[in-house]
Formats: C-alpha cells, sequence, structure tokens
C-alpha cells in the first residue's frame, strides 16, 4: 500500500544531529514538530496535550520555558513524555539553563532577543557538556536592530547573518550540535531566507511559515512554504504555525509528508470525486463523514469515496479502498473490485469497517471474503443507472461537438483576392 516519493530533488546532504531519540538531517526522516500551548508549570495538563500531539504523528514537541515554574514543570513533564522535548528561551538565559536542568532533550534560541554573548556562550557549553542539541530560531518579526539597520529590513540576507553570528558564538566554545530555522509570516520571503540558509550552512534545518494565523489560510500558507522547499530538497524537520489546536498542526505536517511521499503513510489518504450530474448522493457530506471515522484510526491506507457506480470503481481503481453509490445503496471497492453493496445509510460505516480488516488482513485476504453476487448486484444498479441517466449525463458528448465546431470555424482560411466581389 505505499506510494513512490513524489519528489524529483535529491534531498540537501546536511550533518547530522539527535534530539533525543530522533534522528534529524543527514538523511533521517523528515520529523514533525508542535508546540503546547497549556502553561508549562500545568504539569496534567501539559502532558494531556503532549499525548495528544504524540497520538496525531508529532515526532518531537516544544514548551515555553518562560518562567520558574515552566522550568519546575519540565522537570516533571520530560521523563514522562512520549517524545522529546524542546525548551523554547526568550530573553531570559537562565531559563535556558533552568530547563537543561530540568532534563529538556534541545533547546531554542531567538538570536533577536538573547543577544548578550557571554550569556549565549554559557547556554552552548552547558548544552555542549549535557549532548544536547540547540535550534537557533531566526525570525523575521524579531530581528535584531543591528542587523534590520543593516540590510534595510528583514531580507534574507539579514535572517542568514543572524544565524551565522550565533553560529560564530557557538564555535568559539566549540559547539556545532545545532539545527537553524529562518522563519517569517511572508511565505517568498520565508522561501528565499530558506534556500540562502540551505547554501550557506550544512546545519540541518526546521522549516516552517511563522504565524500563519488560522486554518484554511494557515495551512495555505504553511504548506505553500513548505511544501515548495521540501520539493526543492530543503528542509529536515518542520513545523506548522496555526492559530489553531496544536494538533492541527501535527495532522497537516503529517499528511503533508506522507502526501509528498517524504514519509510512510501512517493515516488514510481520503480522495473523493467532485460530483456531477451522475451522482445519487451529497459526496461532500460523505466524504466529511468518511474522513471523520477514519481520520483517528492509523490507517496507511488510500480510499475513495465516489458519486456513482457508473465510473466510481473504475476511475478510483488505484485506490485500495473505496464506495459509489447507485440506486439509495453502495457499491464497496477494492482496487476496483466491488466486495459489497450495503444499504445507503452504511456507506460510511461499512467503509470504516472493511478499512480496519483491510489494514488487518491484507488486500487478497478481503478479495477472497467478497460477497458472492455482489459484483452482479453492482453491475445491475449501474445499468439501471444508466437507463435512468443516460451514457453521457454531464452531456459531454455534446460539449465536445460544440467545442470542435467552434474550433473549426475559427480556423476556416481566409478569403482570397478571387473569393471577394467585385
Amino acid at each position: 500500500m505505499a506510494r513512490p516519493t513524489l519528489i524529483a530533488a535529491e534531498r540537501r546532504p546536511t550533518r547530522q544531529i539527535h534530539v533525543g531519540s530522533v534522528a534529524v538531517g543527514g538523511g533521517a526522516p523528515i520529523s514533525v514538530q508542535s508546540m503546547t500551548i497549556t502553561k508549562t508549570a500545568d504539569v496534567e495538563g501539559t502532558l494531556a496535550q503532549i499525548y495528544a500531539l504524540a497520538s496525531a504523528g508529532a515526532d518531537i514537541v516544544r514548551c515555553t520555558c518562560n518562567e520558574k515554574e515552566a522550568a519546575e514543570g519540565l522537570a516533571h513533564i520530560v521523563p514522562r513524555s512520549p517524545v522529546p522535548i524542546i525548551a523554547d528561551i526568550h530573553f531570559h538565559h537562565e531559563m535556558a539553563l533552568a530547563a537543561l536542568e530540568a532534563g529538556v532533550q534541545g533547546l531554542r534560541l531567538n538570536p533577536g532577543n538573547l543577544r548578550k554573548e557571554a550569556e549565549i556562550k554559557q547556554v552552548a557549553q552547558e548544552a555542549k557538556d549535557r549532548g544536547v542539541p540547540i535550534r537557533i530560531g531566526v525570525n523575521a518579526g524579531s530581528l535584531h536592530p543591528d542587523l534590520y539597520k543593516r540590510f534595510g529590513g528583514a531580507t534574507p540576507e539579514a535572517l542568514v547573518e543572524s544565524a551565522r553570528m550565533e553560529l560564530a558564538y557557538f564555535a568559539e566554545v566549540d559547539f556545532d550540535d545545532v539545527k537553524i530555522s529562518v522563519k517569517a509570516s511572508s511565505v517568498p520571503l520565508m522561501i528565499e531566507a530558506y534556500r540562502l540558509a540551505s547554501e550557506t550552512f550544512d546545519h540541518p534545518l526546521h522549516l516552517g511559515v511563522t504565524e500563519a494565523g488560522p486554518p484554511p489560510a494557515g495551512l495555505v500558507k504553511g504548506t505553500a512554504g513548505i511544501g515548495t522547499l521540501l520539493a526543492e530538497g530543503i528542509g529536515d524537520t518542520i513545523r506548522y504555525s496555526l492559530t489553531a489546536d496544536p494538533v492541527e498542526e501535527v495532522r497537516a505536517g503529517r499528511q503533508l509528508l506522507e502526501a509528498m511521499g517524504l514519509r510512510e503513510r501512517k493515516s488514510v489518504d481520503l480522495i473523493a470525486c467532485p460530483s456531477c450530474g451522475r451522482a445519487e448522493i451529497d459526496v461532500i457530506g460523505v466524504a466529511r463523514a468518511a474522513q471523520e471515522a477514519l481520520e483517528s484510526r492509523q490507517l496507511p491506507i488510500q480510499v475513495a469515496v465516489m458519486g456513482c457506480v457508473v465510473n466510481g470503481p473504475g476511475e478510483a481503481r488505484e485506490a485500495d479502498l473505496g464506495i459509489a453509490a447507485g440506486r439509495r445503496r453502495g457499491h464497496l471497492f477494492i482496487k476496483g473490485k466491488i466486495v459489497r453493496v450495503v444499504p445507503e445509510d452504511e456507506m460510511v460505516a461499512a467503509l470504516v469497517e472493511e478499512a480496519e480488516k483491510l489494514v488487518a488482513e491484507g488486500i487478497e485476504a478481503r478479495l477472497a471474503a467478497a460477497d458472492a453476487g455482489a459484483e452482479a448486484e453492482a453491475e445491475a444498479d449501474r445499468r439501471m443507472l444508466i437507463e435512468a441517466k443516460g451514457e453521457d449525463a454531464n452531456h459531454s458528448a455534446q460539449k465536445v461537438e460544440l467545442i470542435r465546431k467552434t474550433i473549426d470555424e475559427g480556423h476556416e482560411p481566409p478569403a482570397t483576392s478571387t473569393d471577394l466581389p467585385a
């Protein structure tokens, strides 16, 4: 049931670091990150969110460490977390030191608001001593004022220079266990900054469009930026920054990587026809209900919801499983072969049941278990639907004839002098 990668560009080679047990860069699978939105001092609430993120597919989770109570909370959270924890640090280097004491597996430092050279080096030295990596998290919205002035704004060059300067501080204490991000809320700026960073550094890159906003616009912006760079072979770990439940960030990240063939599929890939004149059901409604019923189940298959039985099973024959509607019934098919016919109000339930069996037993076993007579029933429904609505319910043939006539008339040879009236 695996799908081939869709990416032609080879991944940019980078050095590899480890955030706890998760390898980043150096050819490791691209990881998905998110961030909790709870108060880190609320240990149980934060852990509940971390477990929800991990269940959705997060490989790494970041928690804010902005006060003493947050650092103390991390001491309780880290040993109970199912995934590595990164502490997000702003302004106060002592919070980074406290987070290291709490046992975090990574730090994120923003060069724009943690600026004292001695403090930066102290944190890097402590991280080095403990084998803990640091992300240099450059952000266009919090760029150091000197760089903003020097480059005339938050340009790709300014963002990359911010990361380079931080790396230089780290180098003075011989620390290079680093990944880098150069985020911006502007998609074009973000793309150009990461392209430049990929040419400048061999460290793994963490991709993201910062402050992308709520879905659906935030999803579009995040996908435009992250997807473009991944297609170019740039990026080792990603995060969608949405104004939403962070679980949505993780789902988006996983779905993007799976859709691009960059991670093994662990969730359902649901496809659906856009509906047409022959549709027998509310395709949008059924597809939405199927998505909601299947998305919580870790089923690595492609599922199709088709509006009619005339063309549906054939058009979606490459799907692992699908259902098409006809005569108030649903035709359940596996790889284009009809295996069951069910009442319309049981379509989604039957789809979910068969999806679980398909993953557990395999395609050949489920084809062998097909209901006797299912194909004959389906063909009878198909013929009746054609008789009721015709072979060409969308009047495509008529439209083709009009198109041909329009083109032919538009290409008549121009009149010659002998054709013109005297």
